[in-house]
C-alpha cells in the first residue's frame, strides 16, 4: 500500500548547509535561509554519502518518491505525509518522431501526481518535515499549483494552510484550495506581490512560510525527479534536459540529485546539459544567462498562459544560473502563442494534454534542434510539470 511506507533504514541526513558561505545549521531545528546577511542563500540538506548503499535496495520498494528515503530529510517515517506522489512515467514521442529529426525525445509526465502537478513532490516533503518539526500553520505565495498542493497535503497532515494567489490565476486553482480547506487570499498583482504581503502577515500570525527556495525541504522533494530520471534511464542520464523555469526548484533539485548519486557511485560524472525555458513575459533568467550575469533582474511583462512561469525574479537566481553554466546548458524564451500551439499539437498527435509550461519545452526543443545546439542522436528529456486540464480557461482552442 502506498500509504504504508516501510522504511528499512533511517535518513542519512546530517545537517543543512549554505552553498554560498558554507555555514552549517542543525537540521533538527526550524530554518529558512542562511542567516549570513552577505548571502541569505537557500539552504541545502546534506547527507552522509560516505556510507555504502547499493542501488539494489530499491528493487522491492513502492513506486513513489519515498523509495529514496535514505537521501530524504524526514527522520521518522510516521511523519511522512503522502498521497502517492512521484515515480511518474517517462513517455517517448511517437507521432511527433519526424519533428524530433532522429533524436530520442521523451517526456517525464508529472501530470499524474496528486493535485495534477510536480508541486506535489516539494510540498509533500515540506509538509512532512514541518510536521516532524512541530509546525502547525504553513503559508505560501503561489502562481497556482503550489497552492493547491499545499492545501491538499496540509489537509492530510491536519495542519493549517494559508495561500496567497494572484487574482488572474485560473479559477480551478482557487477552487481546489478552498475545497481542501485552505485560507485563500486573492491578490491584485503577481507572485512577487503575493510574496511581499505574505512575508508581513506570516510574521504577524506565526505562520511558517514555504516560499520557493526560502526553506530547505521543497527542494528535497523536487530532487526526487533527478533520482527517478537516473533510475528510469537505467543509470545512464540523457544528454539534454529541458525544464520550464519559474522559481527553478526542480532544475536545482535535479542537479543536486545527480551530484548525490555520483557520490554514492550509482552514476558516473557525465551530466546532461540543462536548459531553462521561460515565458517571454518573465525572462529574467534568460536575459541574465545570455548577458553573462550571475544574477537576474526583476522582469514582469504581465499575464502569461503558463502561470507557473510568471516569476519575475526567482529567489535562487544565482544558483539557477550556476547550474546552467556548470552543465554547459542554455536558456531561451517562448511566447504565449507558441505555447498555445504546442499544447494543441501535442494533444492532437500524442494524446497528452500537457500544461503550457510543458508545451513551451516542445517549442524550445524544435528551436534548439534547428540551431543544432541539440545534436543528432542525442537523447533529450522534457519535464512536463502539470496537467493541461487545469489551464483550459487560458488555452485558445
Amino acid at each position: 500500500m502506498i500509504s504504508n511506507i516501510e522504511v528499512e533504514k533511517s535518513s542519512l541526513l546530517v545537517n543543512l548547509k549554505c552553498p554560498e558561505c558554507g555555514a552549517e545549521y542543525d537540521a533538527s531545528a526550524v530554518h529558512t535561509i542562511c542567516l549570513n546577511d552577505a548571502c541569505k542563500s537557500s539552504l541545502f540538506a546534506r547527507y552522509d554519502l560516505s556510507q555504502y548503499l547499493d542501488k539494489a535496495v530499491l528493487k522491492d520498494r513502492p513506486a513513489n518518491m519515498w523509495r529514496y528515503h535514505e537521501l530524504l530529510p524526514v527522520i521518522d517515517p510516521k511523519n511522512i505525509v503522502t498521497l502517492g506522489e512521484g515515480f511518474t512515467p517517462i513517455i517517448s514521442l511517437e507521432n511527433l518522431k519526424d519533428q524530433a529529426e532522429g533524436n530520442e525525445v521523451f517526456w517525464k509526465d508529472e501530470s499524474g501526481n496528486p493535485t495534477g502537478s510536480f508541486k506535489a513532490r516539494g510540498i509533500s516533503m515540506a509538509v512532512s518535515k514541518a510536521k516532524e518539526l512541530g509546525i502547525i500553520a504553513i503559508a505560501t505565495p503561489t502562481a497556482g499549483n503550489a497552492g493547491g498542493a499545499l492545501a491538499a497535503y496540509a489537509a492530510r497532515a491536519g495542519i493549517k494552510a494559508v495561500v496567497y494567489m494572484p487574482k488572474l490565476t485560473p479559477q480551478v486553482f482557487k477552487d481546489e484550495c478552498r475545497l481542501y480547506g485552505a485560507d485563500l487570499l486573492e491578490i491584485d498583482g503577481n507572485i512577487s506581490d503575493c510574496g511581499r504581503l505574505i512575508n508581513e502577515d506570516a510574521v504577524a500570525n506565526g505562520w511558517f512560510q514555504i516560499s520557493t527556495l526560502k526553506e530547505p525541504y521543497r527542494l528535497e522533494g523536487k530532487k526526487t525527479l533527478g533520482f527517478e530520471i537516473a533510475e528510469q534511464f537505467n543509470w545512464q542520464l540523457p544528454n539534454v534536459i529541458l525544464y520550464p523555469t519559474g522559481g527553478g526548484t526542480g532544475l536545482i533539485g535535479i542537479w543536486k540529485a545527480f551530484d548525490e548519486l555520483e557520490q554514492l557511485g550509482w552514476i558516473d560524472s557525465k551530466r546532461p546539459r540543462m536548459v531553462a525555458v521561460q515565458s517571454e513575459s518573465c525572462d529574467g533568467i534568460v536575459t541574465a544567462f545570455l548577458g553573462g550575469k550571475h544574477h537576474s533582474e526583476f522582469a514582469d511583462g504581465g499575464f502569461t498562459i503558463a502561470n507557473g512561469l510568471r516569476v519575475p525574479k526567482p529567489y535562487a537566481d544565482k544558483i539557477i544560473l550556476k547550474v546552467l553554466r556548470d552543465s554547459r546548458g542554455t536558456a531561451l524564451t517562448i511566447s504565449d502563442g507558441e505555447m498555445n500551439e504546442a499544447v494543441k499539437e501535442v494533444a492532437r498527435t500524442e494524446g497528452m494534454l500537457i500544461a503550457p509550461e510543458g508545451a513551451a519545452l516542445w517549442q524550445a526543443y524544435k528551436k534548439l534542434r534547428a540551431q543544432q545546439w541539440i545534436k543528432p542522436g542525442e537523447r533529450v528529456l522534457m519535464i512536463n510539470t502539470g496537467s493541461g486540464y487545469k489551464y483550459l480557461e487560458n488555452i485558445e482552442i
